[in-house]
C-alpha cells in the first residue's frame, strides 16, 4: 500500500507557490517560480508525470541536467529551491520520505560544502535534555529518543503496538503487518526484535501510562497516538521538523530572526525553518553517533535495518581524521 498520493509535478509546485505567496517576498516568489519551471519542464521531456516517481536518482539527474546548462551559483539555487519544494511535498505525502534530504546542492566555493542533513548526538541529546525537563514522556519527547536510540525508520516507529513494546524486558518488536496498513521498507526481512535502555523503557512506559491516547487502529492498539489514532507519517515528520527548531528548544536562532516573525514558527509550517530536520536526519545521526562509539557495523546493520554497503556509503557521517583515530585505537603501535 503506497504511503503517497499520487499528485503531478504541476499540480504540485501550484499547490507550493500557493503556499508561499504571504510568506515570500514578490521577488523571492517570482525566483522560485521560475526556478522550478525549469524543473517542471525537464520532467515533462523525461516523462516524469506523477510525483510519486521522484526519488533522489531523479534529483540527481535533474542536477546532472542543469549542471551542463548554468553556472554553479545558478545552479545551487536550483537546487535549493528543489530541494525545500520537495519537503512541501513530502508534507502534503506528494514524495516519499527522505527525497528532499537526499537533494544536494552544488559547492560553489572552496571551504563551502554540500548540507548533510544529520542531527548529531550532541544536538539530539541537547533537545532530549530540554524536553526530559520541561516536557517529560509527551508524544514528540518519546518519539525523539526513541528513533535516535534505535536508528529505526519512521515507518517502522509508526508500526509499533503497545503488544509489541516490553519496556519490563526492554526490548521492542518490529513486525511487517500490511493487512492492517503498517509496512516495514524491507518487509518481512526487516523483521526484528530491538534492545532497549532502561532510560527509554522509562520513558516509553510513562509515555504509556500518561499520555498516550487510548485508541485502536484495525483492531490494534499502536504504542504512537495522536486523538484521531496510530500517529500518521505526516504528524511524525512535522513533530520532527518542530522538535529540531533551535529556538524551540533554547538556543538562540542561528538565522538572526524574530521567533513571532519567522515562518518557520507557524504551526503548519515549521519545516520552513532552515534549521529544522526530517526523521531520516536523525536516524542518520543515530547511525554515525553508534559508530564513532566503535559499534561493530555488523550490529548496526541488523539493529537498523541498513546493509553495511549502504552504511558506509549513505550514513556514516564522520570525517576521515576522526575514522583514522579510532583505527589507530585498534593497530598494534
Amino acid at each position: 500500500m503506497s504511503d503517497t498520493d499520487s499528485m503531478n509535478p504541476e499540480e504540485a509546485v501550484e499547490l507550493y507557490l500557493k503556499d508561499r505567496e504571504t510568506d515570500l517576498s514578490r521577488q523571492s516568489h517570482q525566483s522560485h517560480q521560475y526556478r522550478l519551471k525549469g524543473f517542471l519542464e525537464w520532467c515533462e521531456t523525461q516523462g516524469v508525470e506523477d510525483m510519486n516517481s521522484v526519488t533522489g536518482r531523479t534529483t540527481h539527474r535533474y542536477k546532472i541536467h542543469e549542471q551542463q546548462r548554468v553556472k554553479a551559483t545558478t545552479l545551487k539555487g536550483y537546487m535549493d529551491t528543489l530541494r525545500v519544494f520537495l519537503r512541501f511535498c513530502e508534507q502534503i505525502d506528494a514524495v516519499a520520505d527522505g527525497v528532499a534530504e537526499s537533494t544536494v546542492s552544488p559547492t560553489v566555493s572552496k571551504g563551502d560544502s554540500t548540507r548533510d542533513a544529520i542531527v548529531t548526538a550532541d544536538r539530539a541529546n541537547t533537545i532530549l535534555a530540554h524536553h526530559s525537563k520541561y516536557e517529560y514522556a509527551k508524544l514528540h519527547h518519546a518519539f525523539l529518543k526513541l528513533l535516535f536510540e534505535t536508528g529505526m525508520r519512521m515507518g517502522a516507529a509508526q508500526s509499533i503496538d503497545l503488544t509489541d513494546t516490553h519496556t519490563d524486558a526492554q526490548y521492542i518488536e518490529l513486525r511487517h503487518r500490511p493487512h492492517t496498513d503498517t509496512t516495514l521498507k524491507n518487509a518481512e526481512r526487516g523483521e526484528r526484535t530491538v534492545s532497549i535502555s532502561p532510560g527509554l523503557s522509562q520513558v516509553l512506559q510513562d509515555y504509556i501510562d500518561t499520555h498516550r491516547h487510548d485508541v485502536e487502529d484495525n483492531g490494534r492498539k499502536p504504542l504512537l497516538t495522536t486523538d484521531f489514532g496510530r500517529i500518521k507519517k505526516s504528524t511524525m515528520r512535522q513533530e520532527m521538523y518542530r522538535l529540531t527548531r533551535p529556538c524551540t528548544y533554547g538556543i538562540e536562532c542561528p538565522h538572526d530572526r524574530i521567533p513571532d516573525e519567522c515562518e518557520g514558527m507557524k504551526s503548519r509550517t515549521p519545516y520552513k525553518c532552515p534549521s529544522s530536520e526530517a526523521p531520516h536526519a536523525v536516524r542518520r545521526g543515530a547511525i554515525t553517533h553508534y559508530l564513532s562509539e566503535d559499534t561493530p557495523a555488523r550490529v548496526i546493520s541488523d539493529r537498523m535495518d541498513v546493509s553495511e554497503d549502504v552504511l558506509d556509503e549513505h550514513y556514516d557521517a564522520r570525517d576521515e581524521t576522526s575514522k583514522m583515530q579510532q583505527r589507530r585505537e585498534h593497530l598494534p603501535f
